[in-house]
């Protein structure tokens, strides 16, 4: 979701004697702001459904709840290690 910028009025009316320049600075910062919040945004995650033995996926929840892990966090580790 991208961020909202809402102004109070007292803001508006101090910013209507603005120079050009310091409109296009102030433009500047926000063009920045939003470059670096996609930079640190997490990834869409996207659901998918896929068949595993039982006895495989009994034995890795087994493992990761052993180790302190969430078993579907430590599923995404081990694709991200593989690629």
């Amino acid at each position: 979701m991208k961020p909202v910028q809402y102004f109070s009025d007292e803001y508006l009316k101090q910013t209507r004697d603005a120079t050009p320049e310091q409109i296009l600075n102030y433009l500047e910062q926000f063009r920045l702001m939003q470059t670096n919040h996609a930079k640190t945004a997490p990834a869409k995650s996207k659901l998918i459904s896929m068949k595993v033995p039982e006895d495989l996926l009994k034995t890795f929840k087994a493992k990761c709840e052993t180790e302190g892990l969430k078993y579907q966090t430590q599923i995404k580790v081990l694709m991200k290690q593989w690629l």
